[in-house]
């Protein structure tokens, strides 16, 4: 019993190592096994996943207009060239209110036209006006240019007076930072001026308007008062003709401000007339007097001196610039009407001022 039990537990046992030996085999046999079939193709008859519709393209932007920019005009800005004398640098602006015309001036410089071919000297200055305006009256700063036919400057200085002022100054341009300045046209200032014949000067200013708030009061109203100044020895100016003083008498109270005319008034009767008006106090008749007929006598001093003065410029000018004195020309132009602009047709002058008198032509 014993032994047949040994003998199968041995084939027992031998049959189990065979079954390993044989999976040890298999496992060590190379992998042939397929590979795994790829996956099946779509039918085409399938249906295809719907697209997205086609966004609507966008419309054209119409084409923006070609921009036609007027051609700017040879002499255009002539008369912005030269700054305006003789007027309140606050007011100034007033004056570039509008978009002025000068087409006038500038139509004067062409064949035919009245400044062709010529020397000319130019100043502008300011005429307040009450003009109409789209149905409106307006106080209006009106822009003036003279312009002077002249083979010389016309002249070197410039003259200080308004109705504030009783004293009347006659002082050198330059002291007033002003000078005739030669005008460049457009069509030449791509050119070296040196190289250049001017044949058109501007009366200009360099005194800057944001330098004015360091100046004294007296200073800046000096430039207020400037007007432009001619000596002309064929015409006896002004001062030489006027029998009339300033006076400005410095009373206690109040100043007297008034005109004494000494040929026609009488110191006496014009001493009474203001203490009537109380205008004068009785205790200062005597000084009033005084200080009249003292005023008086340096007026006709400066009136015989100015005589003496044009007689001896006469007899020392040569007869070239007698003749120059004789054709020179004063040009008044005034805007042009234009529907953006106030109409001064109607209160055109030809007066210029105390020292030019009249112009020879207002256009």
């Amino acid at each position: 019993m014993k032994k047949g039990a040994s003998k199968r537990k041995r084939n027992q046992k031998d049959k189990d190592t065979a079954e390993e030996d044989i999976k040890e085999e298999q496992n060590q046999k190379p992998d042939t096994a397929k590979p795994e079939p790829p996956p099946a193709k779509r039918s085409r008859t399938a249906a295809a996943p719907s697209k997205a519709a086609p966004k609507p393209k966008p419309k054209p932007k119409p084409k923006p207009e070609p921009e036609y920019f007027e051609e700017q005009r040879n002499l255009e800005d002539l008369w912005k060239a030269a700054i305006p004398i003789g007027m309140e640098w606050d007011q100034l602006d007033a004056v570039y209110k509008y978009n002025w015309n000068f087409s006038n001036l500038e139509d004067a410089f062409e064949e035919g036209g009245v400044l062709h071919d010529k020397k000319v000297y130019l100043f502008v200055c300011s005429e307040p006006q009450l003009v109409p305006f789209k149905g409106e009256n307006l106080l209006t700063v009106i822009p003036v240019v003279v312009a002077i036919v002249s083979p010389f400057p016309p002249s070197d200085k410039i003259g200080i007076k308004s109705v504030q002022r009783v004293s009347e100054d006659i002082v050198p341009m330059k002291q007033m930072k002003m000078d005739w300045v030669p005008y460049i046209p457009l069509e030449n200032r791509d050119r070296q001026v040196d190289r250049l014949k001017s044949q058109i000067y501007i009366l200009g200013c360099t005194q800057r308007r944001s330098a004015l708030k360091h100046l004294k009061v007296d200073r800046v109203r000096e430039f207020e008062y400037c007007l432009p100044y001619l000596y002309q020895p064929f015409k006896e100016d002004e001062v030489e003709q006027s029998t009339v003083v300033q006076i400005l008498f410095p009373a206690e109270e109040k100043p007297v401000f008034c005109e004494f005319d000494w040929e026609f008034d009488e110191v006496e009767e014009f001493t009474d007339k203001l203490i009537d008006e109380e205008e004068l106090s009785e205790d200062q008749r005597d000084a009033f007097k005084e200080f009249v007929k003292e005023k008086v006598r340096e007026a006709k001093k400066a009136n015989r001196e100015a005589r003496e003065a044009r007689k001896k410029a006469l007899a020392e000018m040569s007869e070239e610039t007698k003749k120059a004195f004789e054709n020179m020309k004063f040009y008044k132009f005034y805007p042009v009407p234009t529907p953006d602009t106030p109409d001064v047709s109607k209160v055109k002058s030809p007066f210029i001022n105390r020292y030019y008198g009249t112009a020879t032509q207002v256009l």
